[in-house]
């Protein structure tokens, strides 16, 4: 049998906490690993016990879940941590920098049990949790901020096929809509996804999205 994915829980309401760590561990493949209630407490928590994935809300004391996320899952982090960003605000400006932060996915606190524990499970296996075409709407919004308008294309390591699978991800397109319009299989597109997060250094779908907006292969 595998290992339980291990989950860290921040949120500085003990209700709200409370609540989350109970549907967690009803879940014979997750476990909670600890629960903090501010952002410091997170980072300082994760670099202890190691947990898969952080489920973090934002407006918390000490140190806000936008930063905490950075410091776990941001840019030049030795060691990322999977960040799952829950929150009361439904604010596209929330969303995109949680996503800036490094965060791998974001939910509201009203969302279904059932879709908590599939934003957990989804998180800890690398993907995105946001629809395709909610992360190109937000990117899109932001790219002009996302790539400083100084900045040229450099190389990008990628093969032509790969810059065109890249293309289609940040264009919002799920795998089986890259499938159809290359007229591939799935698993196919699911081989050039993983080759490119490898070539890229990349985390998941929503880095690759970013990624291509900074590059400006997009627009």
């Amino acid at each position: 049998m595998t290992a339980p994915t291990r989950v860290l829980i921040c949120d500085d309401q003990v209700l709200i906490r409370t609540g989350l760590a109970t549907i967690v561990d009803a879940q014979p493949d997750l476990e909670v690993a600890g629960e903090c209630g501010d952002g410091r407490a997170a980072v300082d928590l994760a670099a202890r016990l190691r947990p898969d994935v952080v489920v973090m809300d934002i407006r918390m004391p000490v140190l806000d879940g936008l930063e905490a996320t950075r410091l776990l899952a941001g840019a030049g982090v030795e060691h990322p941590v999977k960040v799952l960003v829950v929150t009361t605000f439904n604010l596209d400006e929330y969303v995109y920098e949680a996503l800036r932060a490094g965060a791998s996915g974001f939910l509201l606190k009203d969302a279904p049990p059932a879709q908590l524990l599939h934003g957990i499970r989804t998180v800890a296996l690398g993907a995105a949790l946001l629809d395709p075409e909610v992360t190109r709407r937000l990117v899109g919004k932001y790219a002009a901020r996302i790539r400083p308008a100084e900045d040229a294309p450099r190389d990008i390591p990628l093969t032509p096929r790969e810059l065109e699978v890249l293309r289609l991800i940040a264009d919002g397109l799920s795998n089986s809509e890259i499938a159809g319009a290359l007229q591939i299989s799935q698993e196919t597109v699911k081989t050039f996804v993983s080759r490119i997060l490898t070539k890229l250094d990349l985390r998941d779908r929503v880095q690759a999205v970013v990624y291509a907006y900074r590059q400006g292969l997009v627009t």
